[in-house]
Formats: C-alpha cells, sequence, structure tokens
C-alpha cells in the first residue's frame, strides 16, 4: 500500500458522508420514505430510502478518479472491460432500486434489475475461470460453466445482502467486513493483486461513510438499489480479485445459509419464497428472543469476522471444512430459535 491510496480511500469516504446527507434531504422532500408497519419494519417514524445512491456515487467518483489520473487499475489483473461490467451493472441496481423503491414494484418485476445486472457483468468478462481443487490442481471451467457460475453466484450475493437488510446497519456492516477482508488478501503476499485491493478499499470506506448515517437508530435506508448495489459489489469483488469465493462465502455464510432456511420453510408452507412477507429470518428471530438490535447486528459482525479472518490463514481443504462448520453452526441456531420462538 502506498501513501497516494488514501487519497481515493479518505475522498470515497468523504463523499459517503456527505452525498448521504444530500439524498437523504431530497428523498424526505420528494417523500421517498418507508412508513413504519409495526411488524417486519420496526423503525418509530417514517425513514427516507436512497442510501444506494450515495455508496454507489461515493465509490464511482474515486475509482474514475484513479482509473483517468493513474495507471494503476489497468496495469494489473483487472481487464478494463470489467470496470464497465461493474460500474454498469452497479449503476442498473441502483436506479432500479430506486424505481422499486418508489412504486413497490412486484418481485417478478424488481427481479429484471439484479439479473439484468449480473448479465452485464458476465458479458463484460467477469467470470470465475477456474476453481480451487483441495485435492490437487484446479478445476478450469469451459466458458459456458464460468458464465452460468458467475450469474449464480452474482444473483447470490446480490439477494442474500437484500434479504440481509432488515435491520439498521446489518448489512451494510457485513458487505465492508467482506470488502475488508478481499483488501487484505489482495495485499498479501501470496496473492499480491494491488488493484484490487485498492478497488476493495474504495468500495468499504463507501460503504463505512453511509453506515455512520445508517448505525441505529438509522436515519436513512439503504433502499433496494442499495441492498442489491452491496451484494452485487463483494461479489464481483470475490471473482476479480481471482475467485476468492470461498473467503466472500465464510463472511457472508450465515446470512446465506439464512436465506437457504427462509426458502425451504417458505416451500414447505406452500408459500412463493420471493414474495412471502415473514419474521422467519434469523435477525427477526433474535430479535425475538430479547436481543436488541445493535446486539444482533453485533452477532452478525462477530460471526463474519471469526469466519472471514480464517480465510487469511487456512487453505482450500481447511476452508471447505471451516463453511461445514459455519453450515452446522447456522442449522443448530436456526432450529433452535424456531423450536423455541
Amino acid at each position: 500500500m502506498t501513501l497516494w491510496w488514501f487519497l481515493p480511500i479518505l475522498a470515497a469516504w468523504l463523499l459517503s458522508l456527505v452525498l448521504t446527507a444530500i439524498v437523504r434531504h431530497l428523498a424526505l422532500r420528494h417523500n421517498l420514505v418507508d412508513a413504519p408497519d409495526g411488524g417486519r419494519k420496526l423503525h418509530s417514524s417514517a425513514l427516507p430510502f436512497g442510501g444506494g445512491v450515495a455508496i454507489y456515487l461515493a465509490f464511482t467518483i474515486p475509482s474514475f478518479a484513479v482509473l483517468f489520473s493513474t495507471n494503476h487499475f489497468t496495469s494489473g489483473a483487472i481487464k478494463p472491460l470489467a470496470f464497465v461490467g461493474l460500474l454498469l451493472g452497479g449503476l442498473v441496481l441502483t436506479l432500479g432500486g430506486l424505481l422499486d423503491d418508489r412504486y413497490r414494484l412486484p418481485a417478478k418485476k424488481s427481479i429484471v434489475f439484479p439479473v439484468l445486472a449480473a448479465l452485464i457483468a458476465v458479458a463484460c468478462g467477469i467470470g470465475v475461470t477456474k476453481l480451487t481443487n483441495p485435492f490437487g490442481s484446479p478445476f478450469l471451467l469451459p466458458a459456458a460453466i464460468s458464465s452460468i457460475f458467475t450469474f449464480c453466484w452474482l444473483l447470490a450475493t446480490t439477494y442474500t445482502t437484500k434479504l440481509l437488510d432488515g435491520l439498521d446497519g446489518l448489512a451494510t456492516s457485513i458487505a465492508s467486513i467482506a470488502a475488508l477482508l478481499i483488501m487484505v488478501l489482495s495485499l498479501s503476499a501470496k496473492f499480491w493483486q494491488p488493484d484490487v485491493a485498492l478497488l476493495a478499499a474504495i468500495a468499504a470506506a463507501a460503504m463505512l461513510g453511509f453506515l455512520l448515517w445508517n448505525w441505529h437508530p438509522a436515519r436513512i435506508f439503504l433502499g433496494e438499489g442499495g441492498s442489491t448495489l452491496l451484494g452485487f459489489l463483494v461479489g464481483v469483488l470475490a471473482v476479480i480479485s481471482g475467485g476468492k469465493v470461498a473467503t466472500a462465502l465464510l463472511v457472508l455464510g450465515i446470512p446465506a445459509l439464512d436465506v437457504v432456511f427462509v426458502i425451504i420453510r417458505r416451500l414447505a408452507r406452500r408459500q412463493n419464497p420471493f414474495t412471502a412477507s415473514d419474521r422467519d429470518h434469523l435477525h427477526y428471530l433474535l430479535l425475538d428472543h430479547g436481543l436488541s438490535a445493535r446486539q444482533v447486528v453485533l452477532f452478525y459482525v462477530v460471526f463474519a469476522l471469526i469466519f472471514g479472518v480464517t480465510s487469511l490463514f487456512l487453505v482450500s481443504w481447511q476452508k471447505l471444512i471451516i463453511l461445514a462448520i459455519l453450515a452446522l453452526v447456522a442449522s443448530i441456531m436456526a432450529i433452535s430459535l424456531h423450536r423455541t420462538n
């Protein structure tokens, strides 16, 4: 890490702080707000949407500045077209999310934006070309398989943070941890990808600037555009950093498994898993068992840090074991909380 890196990182953080204030003012002025319902929406008064706009701009502006003033992003492993896929896909999610927040689009329409963003990323060459084999040489993926895998991966990370966004600061905290860990891994001697590291650091700074506004009690929400943008950024960073999918999975593991469990339970009740509205998510169950909103967020943060930091020291087969342990822990928590709810 060189000294000049602090300029775009600091710029992303400051921009996020300032832009969030501006977006909040505009959202309140135009009545783009989320009203409490006494159920899943626990805030006491109407709060503005639109945090995703601030995060997207705070990430994009410093990234463009680095891209056009240095060769840092173009002399490494990141292909120039990948920036188009990342920024254009993010723009689709941000603007699509604003439409969703304004007009409360049904799930069958709102899914268009995550699908389009993932397709744009894949079309721009963002893809997992190989998967680590803990027992030997890596598995090389044919182009078609790589595209399908990457598309599914990006949809999975996008919807994980979307469905995680149920408590103040929760999705933003977990996504920023994922970005920071990708940054640290990219700076390690084993990988040494300074271009990816700086991009991940700028993303984390943009998220952390917004988090100061979004921490409980929140003064602004991510909105659909922000909640999906976070997962998309993490998913793309994991891919362009050489396929650090396991690292992202370890950070997003509890939320991702929670999504799987919720889908299974809804299907068992013959409900549409993508449109049903309930309090089956782990963060709601923890609230129902007496934890405060901040305690639940800190619970998730601790798990994300514990399992995510292990990726800095473990080899591939060890990461698989940790993932299995994570799945076991999540399963036990989900079953126990549901039985006592």
